[in-house]
């Protein structure tokens, strides 16, 4: 079952059907469903299923798991951005008592910590809550297994954290605040943290006969923050939207794009499989295009929603199976399908409303020592520098409204862009973090550090 929305071409649709029904037939899922975001909208949807009488929709709940690490996210980054905790604060500051409060609450977010990947004891994720009622419990006797802020180790009981970090904070349970806070705001009318009709079960497949069995549906206590949640395509492509674009109702467009920046150091198995972790979310490559999103799973279940942000083209996967169809690899073929099929269109060029003289002056070329750069004005009022060779570091810079810029990305990124003038006004150089760049290279009339030597450029005569 396929929708018939306009927005996409035909030939794109059928390319989408005929890839989530590759993917449930090959990956022996009893159902699968998945919807396409472009431009913040819901533009495709589909479905495959072999369960009698199981007709899955958009509106129909799967088990998420760690998508929900990404709501739990959301929840710390609002109490943040309220003045409620600094991300560089240690937990123990917050959340007094757990034994691991030294790491802070950026590295909880970001799984580097230190802490263990697991709860000791039975299965966690297929096993009553009931049997962990206490942090201690969840956390065990050997909580830490490497040194914080050092390396980046997935942890499951440092979500269990956060979670009670939000409860402490909000004096209300993690499942109230968030639908409060999150869902009720974003119009997310199907997801919870219980099932709700209608709704798929969850079924192990047998790895070598086509046979089913029921997985247990328990509910997860306080790892509940790591991977309780259900939901649905629906749902969870406007959650997607909001992680795009972000919404003031719950979290600005910048704490957004903060969430998707990486925020941990990296092992270098994960640079080779082109990924990384930033606040609540999972930054990956593939295709080559970059890819931000979580995957999630639970026994019975398998989920992911990614976005490539270029494209500005998203999609969620959804399976009840343990094991089975590779989401995240659906997922991003997906969003390559209509992203090469019918690549975004690009906004109208449109000039500056007004142009500043003083920044115009400092637009066209400049020299760092021999190495030509291009510093340009654009509409949205930053300025860029980029090498003109294509190979080296560029930035764009925000006016801090006073003369100076501050630098948004890579090598310059808070770094300060300084135009320095001479006694008559005019511009002598650019000072960026101490590099001076000039209108010739090693111009002799700007304090170029180490001085130029007196006797100019010449030849080996």
């Amino acid at each position: 079952m396929t929708t018939s929305e306009e927005e996409l071409l035909p030939a794109t649709r059928r390319a989408l059907l005929h890839r989530i029904a590759v993917a449930q037939s090959e990956g022996r899922a009893p159902s699968l469903v998945a919807a396409v975001v472009r431009g913040g909208r819901t533009v495709w949807t589909g479905a495959r299923t072999s369960v009698a009488g199981h007709a899955p929709d958009e509106n129909v709940q799967y088990r998420i798991g760690s998508i929900t690490k990404t709501f739990t996210a959301v929840l710390v980054l609002r109490l943040r951005d309220e003045g409620a905790l600094d991300l560089s604060d240690p937990l123990e500051k917050h959340l007094p008592g757990t034994g691991v409060g030294e790491a802070t609450i950026a590295e909880l977010l970001s799984h580097s910590g230190g802490l263990a990947a697991e709860t000791p004891g039975p299965w966690w994720e297929r096993t009553p809550g009931a049997l962990r009622p206490g942090l201690a419990d969840v956390l065990g006797e050997r909580p830490l297994l490497h040194p914080r802020g050092r390396r980046f180790h997935y942890s499951n009981p440092g979500y269990a954290l956060l979670g009670a970090l939000v409860e402490e904070l909000r004096g209300a349970p993690w499942e109230e605040v968030l639908r409060r806070e999150v869902l009720e705001p974003l119009c997310l009318r199907r997801t919870s943290a219980r099932p709700d009709a209608p709704h798929a079960g969850g079924w192990a497949v047998h790895p070598w006969a086509d046979v089913m069995l029921a997985e247990p549906l328990e509910d997860l206590g306080l790892m509940a923050p790591a991977g309780q949640l259900w939901s649905t395509t629906g749902d969870l492509a406007r959650f997607l939207a909001f992680l795009a674009e972000g919404d003031e109702r719950v979290l600005s467009a910048g704490s957004v794009r903060e969430m998707r920046t990486p925020a941990t150091p990296v092992e270098a198995a994960d640079v080779a499989d082109g990924y990384a972790y930033g606040l609540g979310m999972e930054l990956r490559h593939q295709h080559g295009r970059a890819l931000v999103g979580h995957t999630g799973s639970l026994p019975g279940f398998l989920a992911c929603l990614t976005m490539g942000v270029a494209d500005d083209v998203g999609a969620v996967v959804l399976a009840n199976c343990t094991s089975g169809p590779p989401p995240f690899t659906v997922a991003a073929d997906l969003v390559r399908i209509v992203a090469e099929a019918e690549p975004r269109v690009p906004d109208p060029w449109q000039p500056l409303r007004e142009a500043d003289p003083a920044v115009l002056e400092l637009a066209g070329q400049w020299y760092w020592g021999t190495y030509a750069f291009a510093l340009r004005l654009s509409a949205d009022g930053l300025v860029s520098l980029e090498p003109l060779s294509g190979n080296g570091r560029r930035s764009r810079f925000r006016s801090n409204g006073d003369g100076t810029w501050v630098g948004l990305e890579g090598y310059y990124a808070g770094e300060l862009l300084r135009p320095a003038r001479r006694p008559d006004g005019e511009v002598s150089h650019l000072d960026l973090g101490s590099f001076v760049f000039t209108r010739r290279p090693y111009d002799e009339g700007a304090p170029v550090p180490g001085g130029v030597d007196s006797k100019g450029w010449r030849g080996l005569g």
